[in-house]
């Protein structure tokens, strides 16, 4: 059974409406503050801590200059507010020392490197998980969430 882990704390979907820890990195989407219609993909490595923002389409992010940009550091601070700055850091393999307070402030201990990457991946897993809330609800099993623990109430 996979064990469901609930958030360190409430967060705003608005800003940040993805984040996960898959596939050896920090990755998610971060909506952009200039068009309602564009999204940054973004991802920070937990081996290499290697990094890379760019829009849905791959067009790179404008800023990046060496240095996470304020997509990557948004991600972080959503990511904190997901699953707590302690698991974050032990995931990307970061020594926060006497503790970090922002994603900011977790990047920057990091021995980070811009590697360039497709966002492709990222950006489906968002968009299948966005597929989930359409799915109308209902008291039997919906084949697509079967590995979903139960919770009490639910039968």
């Amino acid at each position: 059974m996979v064990r469901v882990v609930p958030p360190a704390r409430a967060r705003k979907l608005a800003k940040v409406p993805f984040v996960e820890l898959a596939e050896g990195r920090l990755q998610g989407v971060v909506s952009s503050g200039s068009s309602a219609e564009r999204v940054y993909v973004s991802w920070f490595t937990a081996d290499t801590h290697a990094f890379h923002c760019s829009t849905n389409n791959n067009r790179p992010c404008g800023g990046l200059s060496g240095r996470p940009c304020k997509h990557l550091v948004a991600l972080a601070d959503e990511a904190i507010l997901q699953y707590g700055v302690d698991r974050i850091a032990r995931y990307l393999r970061i020594d926060i020392g006497d503790g970090a307070d922002s994603g900011f402030d977790l990047l920057r201990r990091a021995n980070y490197r811009h590697e360039p990457g497709p966002g492709a991946v990222v950006f489906a897993r968002f968009l299948r998980h966005l597929t989930y809330l359409e799915v109308p609800g209902s008291d039997g099993i919906v084949p697509e969430l079967h590995w979903f623990p139960a919770t009490a109430g639910v039968r």
